[in-house]
């Protein structure tokens, strides 16, 4: 199972929201560079870049921490806010992104975003679909829809999806652990699916709870940040992974 550290970034600076709620923002004492290098320094390859002005916007506004990143580590940067055109996704892969996570396009038009899954490739474009109540929501989390989390994947898995990021917003940054019955049933239904599960993880117990229901990578962030997971923990779970 793939361990892949969430970098939530507003004016570029290290942010984390709880449940997407902008106005709980928390700001961490370390640049976003900072904490990429560290992971990369034990073992992780891949992280997960939210631009969370991006998101709200509905365009892309922290590229320069992306082209930082990318320019200053091996890591594999899967970037994510507000991409919602194909100028975005270049410019995104211009400025070193190796694939690209969309959410609210996927919900607003959905051929378009089948489209791009053919046109950019399978490995280059992941769906993000995140739940409240089993009902997406889009716009960094903003605007509920009335589109379930299931039919929604399924369209796309009938169109060739490979990659899923999926979080229940309401256990987001939560630290109480994730929706493992959720799980267990997109596991079950998608199994094609190379699903990241996001939202609740606690500490590495539960990365292993995850791997042991078949997940195929784990996104995890206020868990690290708060200190309930370490550095060590993680380059000890890589090994023996």
């Amino acid at each position: 199972m793939l361990l892949v550290p969430s970098i939530s970034v507003i004016k570029g600076r290290t942010t984390r929201l709880t449940q997407g709620d902008y106005a709980n923002e928390k700001v961490y004492d370390v640049s976003p560079l900072d904490v990429a290098e560290q992971f990369a320094d034990h073992g992780i390859n891949r992280i997960h870049l939210i631009d969370l002005e991006g998101a709200k916007k509905g365009s892309p506004v922290n590229y320069p921490t992306l082209e930082l990143i990318s320019g200053h580590t091996d890591l594999k940067v899967n970037f994510a806010g507000g991409l919602h055109t194909d100028g975005d996704i270049i410019k995104a892969f211009e400025f070193g992104a190796e694939s690209i996570a969309a959410a609210t396009i996927a919900a607003n038009n959905k051929e378009l975003f089948a489209n791009w899954i053919m046109s950019y490739g399978r490995e280059k474009i992941s769906l993000s679909a995140d739940a409240l109540n089993g009902l997406i929501r889009i716009g960094g989390w903003q605007e509920a829809t009335q589109i379930s989390l299931d039919t929604h994947i399924e369209y796309f898995y009938d169109r060739g999806l490979k990659y899923l990021k999926t979080t229940d917003i309401s256990k987001d940054g939560a630290l109480e652990g994730p929706s493992f019955e959720v799980y267990e049933h997109l596991t079950r239904k998608f199994p094609e699916l190379c699903i990241f599960a996001s939202g609740g993880v606690r500490n590495i117990d539960d990365m292993k709870k995850l791997r042991d229901i078949g997940i195929y990578g784990v996104i995890f962030g206020k868990a690290f940040y708060e200190g309930r997971i370490t550095l060590k923990e993680l380059e000890g779970f890589i090994q023996t992974a």
